[in-house]
């Protein structure tokens, strides 16, 4: 059975652009391809996470960027679960190679945010909530995620200024990261007085809305070795669907990303311990507590403790560093982009190409990208330099 490897990877910058999303993939494709034969003598399928159509009045984006990239005739695919569309996008190219029907296959996302500006941005990612029980209430994702807070900071001895400290890591890790929308650090203070938007959420706990592309190529290990160029092992794939409405199931317990997780971890024959750096979704700073247990790398109820060196987090924690690149809180979030943006991180910072942000000794990354309200679909992927077990 072919090995998938990551050997390759691209982005557009990130954030408010004048670019439309087909002008934002050529960016990435170009930085993934440089010193790479031209796609259309490489890439035999393509496979593209994009969450909606309505910021463009566009679908048919497996063949429109199939067309960008120059590529005829090749199997050229959409693939939506809102925020984890990047993900899944990766996912079914990784099976794809493991399978031997495609020897290399292009994973990409894209997603033109700014163009339906605030109210259609809010509009469109409201269409991942359940239509008869959530949406025609008027419901939004920041009032979504504040009742995931409101209940987590009741269920734990987390308080707000712990959420405020999540935010202040992830910006002081985006400082150091030159693809970062937000490479800027901030203090708790800033976070704690900064805007209310859907309490006990503030502006500083919340993902910005942006624009971005990100391409990844997946190949065999021999194909990557012919092109000489340094490959990052996807040694575990999972996925796992809840229910989409919040109301049908526990707020605090992360069950589908516990499932993804574990699937990914026992495919890759590893346990949560082994990892060594994590790109959890934090739309909101809540998530990244709540991940960090759901994943196994904390003890129930000490999630919040991410921000903490790890000789200072309470006992049971693993010794993970998570969102190294600034995660979406600072990153950035430009919706399709997102799983694929996860990737690209970890390819940088197990290849050595991570520069002042790179965690020392890595060689074993999670990535967990999710859509709708936390789990409604959430995909996991252990990318690793390790030798197969």
């Amino acid at each position: 059975m072919p090995e998938p490897v990551i050997a390759s990877v691209g982005a557009s910058p990130l954030g408010r652009t004048d670019l439309p999303g087909r002008d934002l993939f050529s960016v990435a494709l170009a930085e993934a391809f440089d010193e790479l034969p031209d796609p259309a003598d490489l890439v035999e399928a393509v496979y593209v996470g994009n969450q909606s159509e309505s910021y463009e009045h566009q679908i048919m984006y497996g063949t429109l960027l199939a067309e960008w990239a120059g590529l005829r005739h090749v199997p050229a695919e959409r693939v939506e679960g809102c925020a984890a569309a990047g993900a899944l996008a990766l996912r079914h190219a990784v099976k794809d190679v493991r399978n031997g029907e495609h020897e290399a296959v292009l994973a990409c996302g894209v997603e033109k945010m700014t163009s339906a500006g605030t109210s259609g941005a809010t509009d469109a990612l409201s269409a991942a909530f359940d239509r008869a029980i959530e949406q025609r209430s008027g419901i939004t994702a920041p009032s979504q995620y504040a009742l995931l807070a409101k209940r987590y900071l009741h269920e734990t001895d987390a308080t707000e200024r712990d959420l405020a400290e999540i935010a202040v890591k992830n910006h002081a890790n985006a400082a150091r990261n030159p693809r970062a929308q937000f490479p800027k650090e901030i203090d708790v203070v800033t976070v704690l007085e900064s805007d209310p938007i859907a309490p006990p959420l503030k502006l500083y706990d919340c993902a910005p809305v942006g624009d971005g592309a990100a391409a990844v190529l997946v190949t065999t290990a021999e194909l990557a070795a012919e092109l000489d160029r340094p490959q990052v092992r996807v040694a575990g794939s999972g996925a796992s669907a809840n229910n989409i409405a919040v109301a049908e199931r526990d707020m605090t317990d992360i069950a589908g990303a516990r499932i993804a997780a574990e699937t990914a971890y026992e495919e890759a024959g590893i346990d949560a311990a082994a990892v060594d750096i994590a790109e959890v979704h934090d739309a909101f700073t809540v998530c990244e507590a709540m991940l960090a247990e759901a994943v196994g790398f904390a003890p129930a109820g000490t999630g919040y403790q991410s921000y903490q060196a790890p000789a200072e987090r309470a006992d049971g924690w693993t010794d993970v560093q998570l969102s190294p690149s600034g995660g979406l809180k600072a990153r950035g979030h430009p919706i399709g982009a997102t799983g694929l943006l996860q990737a690209l991180e970890a390819y940088e910072q197990l290849t050595g190409a991570a520069g002042d942000r790179a965690v020392e000794g890595a060689e074993t990354a999670l990535l967990l990208n999710e859509g709708g309200v936390a789990d409604a679909v959430t995909v996991g992927h252990v990318l690793t330099t390790a030798e197969a077990p």
